[in-house]
């Protein structure tokens, strides 16, 4: 520990930048300094000196590097600006507070840049035209709370750290990070990505840690009974099962091991409590390809990704700057690698030419009420707001505990009976594929089977391989632009996956591939399995009609008979195949691929068709690889087993 009384010197240089980070449940603070480097790609961060030894790098990741990814973002410049630490002290965090500014910050002109009715409005069109016509299952949008602030930043930027250690807790990163032009303060609830060696292997043990459900606390402190009361909630429940399967999509990617999730616990903060999971996994990939792969959380941008960040685009009027980006902090290893340390940029408030701004989002499902997502981001902006203290801090703490006392106290909520029940019981609606330890049979059934599996652009894709993977099949993924027909025509099973969009607009290319692809593969007779949007252009193709849902199935979960046998499974889809009540099969006549033989339909009292199986084929609506499909795995194995002609089809 050192004395922390230069640190006021340190900020009065405009020429110095710093960054000042208190990470969960430790009682100090590490402070960082060094030179300012801004690069172009993540590819670009500088692991390495000029000496050629490894060196260690903060790097602040703007929201607009998703583009990186091929995804869609506002453009405003924000640079991908990496500290590189050539100096790294410790203090107690006791001495620390102790000697930074505790003046008030004055504040002017404040309030939100949109207002509550266009907040409002905004979210009921992400409703009726995005989610409403099957472009994802979830989206973020965001406004920002501004203001102006007269006195020098960095002395703004240092009281407001104090304050948020001496009054906030239950945060992953409470940090200051401090650059010449840029400069961000917060309390980040949220790792999104963490990669650490693994004893001696050369794979990193790679963790997400999805956060969603946000539970303001009342005046008064929260109760068991209104913790209870926000847990039983069923939007609340659904909005945190949707980011685990994104988060798991990501994991998918990265990690061979395919990653498992523990959980759920609570994330109790000063005045607001989250839920969340952790998700583990085993990767060899470089951090920085790490980060890529997985830019960026689906808890602040929405799922499918590369559809939320579309969406985003369209309903958000300003760039985001670093909101929803992260603060990733790449740390050398005696091996000559490096650990990666990557909090959300979320909870946070940035002073950029003389102006503070705090962004506030909220998640959009299908059944959002427009002004209680207005109050998310009230919530939000004055949980931030409140705890630098740049408004009055309402008294929202665990009952019986000063505000104004030591964050150190109150007993947790979580460990409360009732509550731990409460929060264990969401498990049992659950996929054990992905909460137990996921080891596999002596002989998988497809053991020397090969499978190609078409990606529709949405990454479900991958978890749906690793499934694949787990009963036995050698599995390579093709994106649907770049599956030639030669692959497709040579393939022992195709596999067409899911995606987003409308399965009868045939002028999107994306769905005219894919017809073309199961056309392919029934005209063939050769084994095709397809998923979601597949299995609703292979009804098209069969001649089944496809229509919307009177409401958007977007994170349910459902029990349906699969062919005789009960099923829970997890759906997510706008549109469906829809069958006359009561009809179980299409004859060779009734269907426009008679060649094929009978088709056997898995429908709805109401004639919602669930699953199609005929010769060589068989098809599902739900996504068998969500967390929520219970009995995902059980009826994969059986559709590729009907598929392929496989003994117990």
């Amino acid at each position: 520990m050192t004395d922390p009384a230069f640190l006021r010197e340190l900020a009065a240089d405009p020429s110095h930048s710093f960054a000042l980070i208190a990470r969960d449940g430790a009682d100090s603070v590490e402070l960082l300094t060094g030179d300012i480097v801004d690069v172009e790609l993540l590819a670009d961060i500088p692991l390495t000196g000029n000496d050629g030894r490894p060196q260690e790098v903060l790097a602040l990741v703007p929201f607009r590097q998703v583009r990186e990814r091929g995804f869609a973002a506002h453009d405003d410049g924000a640079p991908l600006r990496c500290l590189i630490v050539d100096d790294r002290t410790t203090f107690a965090a006791a001495d620390l507070i102790a000697s930074l500014p505790s003046e008030q910050v004055p504040l002017g002109d404040a309030g939100f840049d949109i207002t509550d009715d266009e907040y409002a409005d905004v979210v009921r069109t992400v409703i009726r035209d995005e989610i409403g016509r099957g472009e994802g299952a979830n989206f973020v949008i965001r406004r920002d709370y501004t203001a102006s602030v007269s006195a020098d930043p960095r002395v703004a930027a240092l009281t407001w750290f104090r304050a948020l250690l001496e009054h906030e807790r239950g945060a992953y990163w409470t940090f200051a990070i401090v650059t010449p032009d840029h400069i961000a303060v917060g309390a980040s609830p949220e790792a999104h990505v963490t990669a650490h060696r693994d004893g001696d292997s050369d794979a990193r043990v790679v963790t997400m840690n999805p956060i969603s459900g946000t539970f303001r606390h009342p005046s008064g402190g929260p109760t068991v009974e209104t913790l209870s009361e926000f847990l039983e909630n069923t939007k609340e429940t659904e909005e945190l099962f949707m980011v685990v399967d994104e988060e798991l999509k990501m994991m998918s990617a990265v990690c061979s091991d395919g990653g498992r999730i523990t959980g759920p616990h609570l994330k109790e903060m000063s005045r607001l409590t989250h839920t969340e999971y952790v998700l583990r996994g085993t990767s060899r990939l470089d951090p920085r390809d790490i980060l890529r792969e997985t830019m960026f959380a689906p808890t602040v941008t929405g799922s499918p990704m590369q559809n939320a960040c579309a969406v985003i685009n369209r309903h958000e009027t300003k760039p985001r700057g670093y909101y929803s980006g992260v603060a990733a902090l790449f740390t050398p290893r005696g091996d000559g690698g490096h650990d990666l340390d990557a909090p959300i940029l979320i909870r946070t408030a940035y002073i950029e030419n003389g102006m503070l701004r705090v962004p506030a989002g909220a998640t959009l499902v299908r059944h959002s009420d427009p002004y209680g997502e207005v109050g998310e981001t009230h919530g939000k902006a004055a949980g931030v707001l409140g705890a630098i203290g740049a408004i009055p801090r309402a008294f929202t703490n665990v009952a019986g505990v000063d505000e104004d006392a030591p964050v150190a106290g109150p007993t947790k909520l979580a460990d409360v009976p009732e509550i731990a029940e409460l929060l264990a019981s969401r498990n049992a609606r659950l996929a054990t594929f992905w909460l137990d330890e996921q080891s596999s049979e002596t002989t998988p059934p497809f053991a020397g089977q090969s499978a190609l599996v078409i990606d529709v652009e949405d990454r479900f894709t991958t978890m749906l391989a690793h499934q694949l993977r787990h009963l036995g099949l050698d599995v390579s993924i093709v994106h649907w632009s770049e599956a030639t027909n030669e692959q497709v025509d040579a393939a022992e099973i195709v596999v067409s996956g899911p995606g987003p969009g409308d399965p009868l607009d045939d002028e999107n290319p994306r769905i005219g591939r894919l017809r073309e692809i199961v056309a392919r593969r029934l005209d063939a007779c050769s084994p095709l399995i397809a998923v979601c949007l597949s299995h609703q252009v292979l009804a098209r193709r069969l001649g089944i009609g496809i229509q919307p849902l009177a409401s958007p199935h977007q994170g349910l979960q459902l029990t349906v008979d699969i062919f005789g046998e009960p099923a829970a499974i997890g759906f997510y889809n706008t549109f469906t195949a829809h069958v006359m009540p009561g009809v179980s099969h299409l004859t060779p006549s009734e269907s426009r691929c008679g060649e094929i033989g009978d088709v056997d339909i898995a429908a709805s009292a109401s004639g919602d068709v669930y699953a199609l199986r005929g010769r060589g084929f068989a098809s599902v609506q739900g996504h068998l690889e969500s967390i929520l499909s219970r009995d995902g795995i059980r009826t994969l194995e059986r559709l590729v087993a009907h598929a392929t002609g496989s003994v117990g089809a």
